[in-house]
């Protein structure tokens, strides 16, 4: 086990994985939302808007986007006019 900072609440713990065992309820809670939200209505929303639909940080997200199972949402918004919308809000995919 390692050393961590929680990419969540940033608290340190030791085990594996991104969030902290605290916030893993919330962080696959979020997950299932997010996925329920992209079946329903697909990713013709900016992020903004899919925060506010759902109640997930513009931060989380993002970090969502890079997570393997999301790969594929994030070509879709790069190759949409979406990423347009949001680079004027100032977000940004890492």
């Amino acid at each position: 086990m390692e050393f961590k900072k929680c990419s969540r609440c940033g608290n340190f713990y030791l085990s594996e994985g991104d969030i902290c065992p605290k916030c893993n309820p919330k962080e696959n809670c979020e997950i299932s939302t997010f996925k329920s939200y992209i079946e329903e209505n697909g990713i013709s929303n900016s992020l903004e808007n899919i925060a506010g639909a759902t109640g997930i940080s513009l931060k989380n997200l993002n970090r969502f986007l890079n997570f393997q199972e999301f790969e594929n949402l994030k070509e879709q918004i790069n190759n949409s006019d979406i990423i347009n919308n949001q680079e004027n809000n100032g977000i940004i995919f890492h």
